[in-house]
């Protein structure tokens, strides 16, 4: 069986030209990209669907996937940015004003660096964030979620914006989210009329942080393993893959495929 549940049919997808996923342990598989899922990228690129990642990733991984894989854009640090290619070149669409996000950020860098140092816990900050340019990511693997949920409220009560995924704390200072970024991205750069996004849009995702995709797109999917956070979800997934992350990934491109056949 390819969905737990219900599955969604060809009339439900047949419209859809972008698509929009989560990256970690949605489209890689413990950490690495399987090459089956590489090959659903390629053969959803020349079905025509525009798959634009949606990502808690920092700038440097988002510059490379723009170059590298069969993408139209990729949003970064949870909404921060969108990078494209724009007359043959890198572009950063930056939410607000660049060099005010990176400002607020090393403030807040400075701010999380010693609540991590006060707790004496076992967060630390991700190894990437040298390449972040406006968010902090917090490493959470082997953490128990109640000390996840504890250190994220304590950021939370500092002002600060705060997305949990299945490998990071990010937490930045601004408005935005995943789906913030994604309703400009779809208007301001790919021109899709608000009220034509929810037949040509489809979204897949894994954890917490994508709760504001799922409930911006209607054709919305969850790989299997968000069965373990899906009772946390404001907003939910219409539809969860059998199998998990990458494999998952696999099944949903094989039901937009058939739609589109």
């Amino acid at each position: 069986m390819t969905f737990i549940g219900a599955a969604p049919s060809p009339a439900d997808l047949r419209d859809v030209r972008y698509l929009f996923t989560d990256i970690d342990d949605t489209l890689t598989t413990e950490g690495q990209l399987l090459p089956q899922t590489y090959q659903a990228l390629w053969d959803l690129y020349r079905a025509g669907i525009s798959i634009i990642p949606v990502t808690g990733g920092s700038a440097g991984w988002c510059e490379h996937i723009v170059r590298a894989w069969p993408v139209a854009a990729v949003i970064g640090e949870s909404g921060a940015f969108a990078v494209f290619r724009r007359d043959g070149q890198i572009a950063f669409d930056f939410w607000e004003n660049g060099a005010l996000q990176a400002r607020r950020q090393r403030e807040h860098l400075d701010a999380i660096e010693k609540i991590i140092r006060s707790t004496r816990s076992r967060f630390r900050i991700a190894h990437d964030q040298p390449f972040r340019l406006a968010d902090v990511a917090i490493d959470i693997g082997g953490v128990p979620v109640q000390q996840v949920d504890s250190l994220a409220d304590q950021i939370r009560e500092m002002g600060a914006t705060v997305a949990i995924s299945s490998i990071h704390i990010n937490t930045w200072i601004g408005s935005y989210d995943k789906r913030a970024m994604s309703e400009r991205l779809i208007g301001d750069v790919f021109a899709v009329d608000c009220l034509a996004t929810p037949s040509l849009t489809a979204f897949v995702g894994d954890s917490r942080n994508d709760a504001p995709m799922f409930g911006y797109i209607p054709n919305s999917f969850g790989v299997r393993n968000i069965m373990s956070v899906l009772d946390k979800l404001p907003h939910r997934p219409r539809w969860v893959s059998s199998q998990p992350a990458g494999l998952g990934f696999v099944d949903i491109a094989a039901a937009l495929l058939r739609a589109k056949a």
